[in-house]
């Protein structure tokens, strides 16, 4: 048995300035043997295609898994570079000899220029170069756009299940089995796609809290009751991606049955609509968060983590004013991004230094003003670390140039050239943070950082800064958003 495994994945924000081009992507291209080596004891789709078929004795054939490097958003892939990795992709599997199924890692929210609905597109000539009798299993990110087009020409569509993503292992290993199962003529998977008609802001889609726990729940109490459900699952969406098939889709995947398929699909996407106001909620802008956190700071309840969700860049400078102009002390700030300044301090600037410098605020008009700070550099470099909460445990991180200044008072802003997080203790504890010190950490991120904060932070506070990524998506113009979608264009209540 031989199963091809292939992936191309991007999760692209049309609403920033530079498009996407192969430069961005080829330095972190993986191909041929690389696909598996590089992948192995990671816990991503990929290794869970090698747990599945080396638990069935099957051959994995690797071809090409193309991502970009890291990094900050970028707006539409160029058609060339579309082309370029669709294609090869495609290539690569009519000469990879004869094959009985295929597993491609796709993402879901990627947007291309000329190519409407990329994902579709990419199985599409994967399917016409192995023929219609070749099974095509694919897995998605959780925030995958995506509708019956995709359905139509794969076999089986399996959507994780977590935000944070810690379960990209257990889902690219089911979608495995799956395929195997089908290949050895155990099960004929049919998959539908239905969709309830909302878009929602990633910072409301965590699946621990309402209301993605409640459709998850009603998903298993599906699967559970159901032998014949294979998988059931809800993808809410990518909202800052403005494309055709923007927001919530629901994929069930039977064994040979279409009316179960539909029946289940259709019952998860009546109740996501009637939960559709809990996807769109107002949140505190930061002059009132930071006042409120610093409130809770002074009740004793640290550290509070400020998710800053709206910022895809990495130089929004909403949170650091205010912190600033109001007082705080005991913070950290891992990453304001600003290349040209991180590049002043690495040229003119070492370690134990007094500067003061501008910083943030260059990029659009959502940014803010640039901050002037002033402060000891307690750390310059370019940190290398491992990955220590449960999303990507144990994965290497290669920062590029960063320098922590102390600005006095315990806080620490860290200046960095590109988009910078600390999903986990090891962003900040890699740059000499002492994290049991801080009363409030400022994290440029929506749920993931819950998968480790949650257990660390005593709050976690969601606001609605200006950025790229609104929370509010009614700040936004979108141009290819379907009519009558909530909240963006929807007329009733």
């Amino acid at each position: 048995m031989r199963i091809a495994v292939a992936g191309f994945a991007d999760e692209t924000c049309t609403f920033c300035l530079e498009p996407t081009t192969e430069e961005r992507f080829e330095p972190a291209v993986q191909r041929g043997d690389e696909v598996l080596e590089e992948n192995r004891g990671i816990p991503n789709y990929i290794n869970g295609y090698i747990r599945a078929a080396e638990a069935e004795d099957a051959e994995l054939v690797p071809l090409l898994y193309a991502k970009k490097t890291p990094g900050g958003f970028q707006s539409w892939l160029t058609t060339s570079c579309f082309d370029r990795y669709a294609d090869e992709i495609a290539e690569r599997l009519r000469n990879a000899g004869q094959l009985d199924g295929v597993l491609l890692a796709l993402h879901g929210a990627m947007a291309a220029s000329g190519v409407p609905k990329p994902e579709a597109e990419i199985v599409r000539r994967a399917r016409a170069a192995v023929g219609d009798d070749v099974f095509i299993m694919v897995t998605l990110d959780l925030h995958a756009n995506e509708d019956h087009e995709l359905t139509d020409v794969a076999d089986g569509v399996f959507v994780i299940k977590t935000y944070p993503h810690v379960d990209t292992e257990e889902t690219g290993e089911e979608a495995a089995r799956r395929l195997i199962q089908a290949i050895r003529g155990d099960i004929k998977p049919v998959t539908v796609c239905r969709r309830p008609g909302i878009v929602s802001a990633s910072i409301f889609q965590a699946t621990s809290y309402h209301p993605m726990k409640d459709l998850l729940a009603r998903c298993r109490e599906w699967e559970e009751s159901e032998e014949r459900l294979l998988y059931l699952a809800v993808a809410p969406g990518y909202a800052y991606a403005d494309v055709p098939d923007i927001g919530m889709s629901v994929f069930a995947v039977t064994d040979d049955d279409e009316e179960l398929a539909s029946e289940a699909a259709e019952d998860i996407s009546d109740l996501a609509w009637s939960m559709r106001h809990s996807f769109a909620r107002d949140l505190p802008k930061p002059p009132e968060a930071v006042a409120e956190v610093m409130e809770l700071v002074d009740q004793g309840k640290r550290p509070v983590i400020i998710a800053d969700g709206a910022d895809r860049i990495g130089d929004t400078t909403h949170v650091l004013h205010e912190l600033l102009r109001q007082g705080a002390e005991n913070w950290a700030i891992p990453g304001i991004a600003d290349p040209q300044v991180a590049e002043q301090l690495e040229e003119t600037a070492s370690v134990d230094d007094e500067v003061t410098v501008e910083v943030g605020g260059w990029y659009n008009e959502t940014s803010g003003d640039p901050v002037e700070v002033t402060g000891t550099i307690r750390f310059m470099g370019r940190p290398r670390y491992e990955r220590v909460g449960p999303m990507g445990k144990g994965s290497v991180v290669q920062d590029g140039f960063v320098a922590r200044l102390n600005l006095g008072n315990n806080r620490h802003l860290v200046i960095s050239d590109r988009l910078r997080g600390s999903n986990d203790s090891a962003g900040l504890t890699s740059v000499g943070i002492d994290v049991d010190s801080l009363d409030i950490i400022v994290l440029k991120d929506r749920v993931h950082h819950r998968a480790f904060w949650d257990d660390v932070a005593e709050v976690d506070y969601p606001i609605n800064a200006p950025g790229i990524g609104f929370a509010d998506l009614r700040e936004l113009e979108y141009e290819n958003v379907p009519p009558n979608t909530f909240p963006i264009n929807y007329e009733g209540e």
